[in-house]
């Protein structure tokens, strides 16, 4: 079996609260999103980009969460808050990855933003083969306008994912038990023969 197979064969998630520093390297981030721009790309568009934040800026990212909540919830209780301010401080980096849609009619924006997925899903191999854990995380701050105006967002963009990376901790070895519940493709395909029965 290839390096490359078995390591999209190994490729698990790693629940964001058990992701610990080191965070990647800047060496090993560059080689990170060196794969990410490789993923298939009608047209040479680069419908993708990719914004790091690390250290003190997961909390400001916190501070930004819970700025949105209060927009639409002024009431919510301060314990609630300290829980909105931690799911951007989980792990030590967080990359969220962008769909920057371009005009193009031979492009269809459905088929770049399938290409700033297959960007976030490179994100996640890489690190994995890199010896870091991730995990693809979406939820309501990624569809949030408030959240897009902070982080710079261009009219058109949207984000795709948070994937969030660092060295699996503690307790992140059960998670490995996934890839032995893996479903059987099998279940989920069938072959066309293009006879009609």
């Amino acid at each position: 079996m290839s390096d490359t197979l078995q390591s999209l064969l190994q490729r698990v998630s790693t629940p964001a609260n058990l992701l610990q520093e080191p965070a990647p390297t800047p060496e090993h981030l560059v080689s990170i999103l060196q794969a990410a721009v490789c993923v298939p790309d009608h047209a040479g568009l680069r419908p993708w980009r990719f914004i790091v934040i690390q250290g003190e800026a997961l909390k400001h990212l916190g501070e930004v969460y819970v700025a949105s909540t209060l927009q639409t919830k002024p009431d919510t209780p301060a314990a609630e808050l300290d829980s909105i301010r931690e799911k951007a401080r989980r792990a030590p980096m967080v990359v969220a990855v962008v769909a920057a849609i371009k005009a193009n009619p031979k492009v269809p924006v459905r088929e770049q933003i399938l290409s700033a997925g297959a960007a976030a899903y490179s994100i996640l191999l890489a690190a994995n083969d890199l010896g870091y854990g991730s995990i693809w995380l979406t939820g309501r701050f990624a569809e949030d306008p408030y959240v897009y105006k902070e982080l710079g967002l261009k009219e058109g963009e949207q984000i795709v994912a948070f994937v969030h990376l660092g060295t699996p901790g503690p307790g992140a070895a059960i998670t490995r038990k996934k890839i032995q519940n893996r479903p059987k493709p099998a279940d989920y395909t069938v072959e066309w023969t293009g006879i009609k029965q």
